[in-house]
């Protein structure tokens, strides 16, 4: 399953070489003017994880294929994008297609980079991105929610929950507070609120960007943007954009040399999808075996037919059972045969709800 992040923030925030860092790649041009990126780059990443390389030992396996999870490099958003300043709406359009919002904010000083407003404040450059999504989906509401209240108003069931729902949401935006501070009573008030699509009901993993001196312990800057999200109950990490585009470059073997003598005990990469999977409520789980280990993932709260389903619908659909071993317990008894023996392999049926770390086989049958 993975996840879809968007990466946005003003011009010259360190957007796309963040993106070129967190993939691998050079897809996403970094040049030290506004609007560079003129197409939405999306890179798939594999996500680190050291559990699946202990797995793949155990079980001898002859590929390791990680869980995937896609970031999405979009143009930066100016002052007035919600009105079609500079590139405009159609950048708006690309962040209705993610799961979660990565706002990358400045968070260095440097006078040979240009700032759009010409100022370093990471408080007010994610305002201004904020309120351009915010008016955004003020100006669509404006419009839904008196259509669907005319509805309502006629008897139309589905057209009451709309109006109450979305109701809800243009009242906050009104307020100038984002539509993610809504919360659905039910499945299916949760229904029509995801069906919204509303840029401000997005989760947020803010990401500051630092000079190199400040990657292991942040400055001034970031701590204002650590409290920010505290405050709004968001994720927030601090990366050093620089450091990242380094590490790319280095043999793997360098790197954690390298990292150490930073201060740094991984790579911004692993805090930003650590970070993301909270902010999304993922969680792993593994398949293992002498062809391949691999990770997958669900989200929080899935039940095992689910969890079936991310590898093929067919197995969701003539789900029997999950064999499972907990990750500890597979680890220390030596993999399948040792947790059998032990009895730690559990046979759970279509309402077990998988937890991180599971190592599953499924049965079924279509």
């Amino acid at each position: 399953m993975g996840f879809r992040c968007g990466i946005v923030g003003l011009p010259n925030v360190g957007k796309s070489t963040l993106f070129n860092a967190l993939t691998e790649t050079q897809a996403a041009q970094a040049a030290n003017y506004p609007f560079c990126t003129i197409e939405p780059n999306v890179g798939q990443v594999g996500v680190p994880d050291d559990r699946l390389d202990k797995l793949a030992a155990i079980a001898k396996s002859a590929k390791v294929i990680p869980t995937q999870l896609a970031f999405v490099d979009i143009a930066g958003l100016v002052r007035g994008a919600s009105k079609g300043e500079g590139l405009g709406n159609q950048f708006l359009g690309n962040i209705r297609e993610v799961d979660a919002v990565v706002h990358v904010l400045r968070c260095f000083e440097d006078d040979d980079v240009q700032h759009v407003e010409n100022r370093v404040d990471p408080i007010a450059d994610a305002e201004v991105v904020e309120t351009e999504l915010m008016l955004s989906d003020l100006e669509s509401l404006e419009k839904r929610v008196p259509a669907a209240q005319k509805k309502a108003a006629q008897g139309d069931k589905e057209a009451k929950l709309v109006a109450s729902v979305l109701g809800q949401a243009l009242e906050l935006l009104r307020a100038g507070k984002p539509a993610r501070l809504v919360a659905p009573r039910d499945a299916e008030e949760a229904r029509v609120f995801a069906q919204a699509q509303l840029l401000t009901a997005k989760p947020v993993l803010y990401v500051c960007n630092v000079e190199e001196g400040a990657a292991a312990q942040g400055n001034a800057h970031s701590a204002r943007v650590l409290e920010k999200a505290r405050a709004e109950g968001a994720e927030a990490v601090v990366v050093s954009a620089a450091i990242e585009a380094d590490i790319v470059t280095m043999p793997a073997e360098d790197r954690g040399e390298f990292l150490t003598e930073l201060g740094l005990t991984e790579a911004g990469l692993a805090r930003v999808i650590r970070a993301g999977y909270e902010l999304l409520h993922l969680i792993t789980f593994f398949t293992a075996g002498p062809k391949e280990a691999r990770a997958w993932t669900v989200r929080k709260g899935a039940k095992a037919p689910e969890a079936a389903g991310e590898i093929h619908s067919d197995m969701q659909r003539g789900f029997i059972r999950a064999e499972t071993i907990a990750y500890a317990d597979y680890v220390a008894l030596g993999g399948e045969a040792g947790a059998r023996d032990a009895g730690k392999l559990r046979q759970e049926g279509k309402d077990y709800v998988v937890e991180d770390g599971d190592v599953m086989l499924f049965k079924f049958n279509v």
